[in-house]
């Protein structure tokens, strides 16, 4: 069972954190989904990973390869077992749900929002709620003191 840690973004951009969260997935030898709520954002994202400084195989959603696509930009919200990649990591955008089942099938969950945004820090309080209420093991993690660092856990240990 994954634990979810849930990503606040406050100093660096999406596009700067997706590749390390993707990359160390990779490292660890699991297959990605990266769902977010919108479909025109996701192209984006597309876009953009092919630009980074460092090669991340990666696809988005819809095409004849799905299946065989390390990492697969969706903004399906099919629980991630379903997804044709098959990813043991999924990575969560603009409130784009995740349920505590989903939660339990992967090897890794990452919850990724702007804390500059009120709406997307309300939705993510939310998620974190409804995922340790169901029992899913949670981390909050901060870039705060300069670097990331995990600054709350569900259950405390």
């Amino acid at each position: 069972m994954a634990v979810a840690r849930f990503y606040h973004l406050t100093q660096d951009p999406l596009e700067g954190l997706l590749p390390v969260l993707i990359g160390k997935a990779f490292e660890g030898g699991l297959r990605v989904a990266l769902r977010g709520s919108d479909p025109a954002r996701m192209t984006a994202l597309d876009s953009q990973l092919w630009r980074g400084d460092g090669f991340l195989p990666h696809g988005l959603a819809g095409g004849p390869h799905d299946a065989d696509q390390p990492a697969l930009l969706c903004s399906d919200d099919r629980p991630a077992p379903d997804l044709p990649n098959q990813p043991g990591c999924l990575i969560t955008l603009d409130a784009a749900p995740v349920g505590a089942d989903e939660a339990q099938a992967l090897e890794r969950l990452c919850i990724v929002f702007d804390g500059l945004d009120p709406q997307a820090v309300e939705a993510a309080r939310g998620q974190w709620r409804a995922l340790t209420q169901a029992g899913v093991a949670a981390e909050y993690w901060s870039r705060a003191s300069g670097r990331w660092t995990c600054e709350a856990r569900h259950p405390k240990e």
